[in-house]
């Protein structure tokens, strides 16, 4: 195994679904259909920002609505995380037991972020936070920071995300990159490997 660096949302903690759900939810209502959701998810894959800016545009829907919708769900978060990725715990298991590190770059804020990993008892070696100061991804800054912080090679570290930019911030850094994708929602993967589910990478 090598060190892993995960993203957060979509990829170490199975966010998605209930972010789309609240925010369909915001701009169609308590029951949104299929279609919907998966129109928001398709929006949701580029960023939660992107996705609350374009569907208050969409539905003439004032932006403050549907950011609420997505605090409140952060604040349910506190008490009822999120639930872990599948193949999630196995990997990490495998990552600490070869002697590596498991490390998080995220674009949540920290106590977001330390909230979800808490709730469900995961432990990471060390984590970057954009809103501490960095720059976001595709920008590479998180990734060589951990690398320098780590004194690792990038040779010796896989990237692990769910959207292009983590790719591409990977790719930057000179660490490969591997991208969960969401069955039916097409992701570019310039930058990265596609993998359907998080225990491909344990040969």
């Amino acid at each position: 195994m090598r060190h892993v660096v995960w993203d957060m949302g979509g990829t170490l903690i199975d966010t998605y679904p209930e972010v789309d759900r609240a925010l369909a939810r915001a701009v169609h209502g308590p029951e949104p259909t299929v279609g919907q959701l998966r129109e928001v998810a398709h929006l949701t894959r580029i960023s939660s920002a992107h996705a609350i800016g374009e569907l208050a545009t969409r539905y003439g829907v004032d932006e403050s609505r549907v950011r609420a919708a997505y605090d409140d769900l952060k604040a349910l978060w506190r008490r009822d995380p999120a639930p872990v990725m599948p193949g999630a715990r196995e990997v990490m298991a495998a990552v600490r037991a070869a002697g590596k590190l498991n490390l998080v770059v995220t674009h949540r804020d920290r106590a977001s972020a330390t909230t979800l990993l808490e709730g469900h008892g995961l432990q990471v070696d060390d984590m970057v936070c954009a809103p501490d100061g960095y720059r976001r991804k595709p920008d590479p800054q998180m990734f060589v920071t951990l690398l320098n912080r780590h004194q690792l090679t990038p040779s010796d570290v896989i990237a692990v995300g769910d959207r292009a930019i983590d790719g591409a911030a990977a790719q930057a850094a000179g660490v490969r990159a591997y991208l969960l994708v969401t069955p039916g929602i097409a992701v570019p993967t310039p930058h990265a490997s596609a993998i359907a589910h998080l225990t491909e990478l344990l040969p």
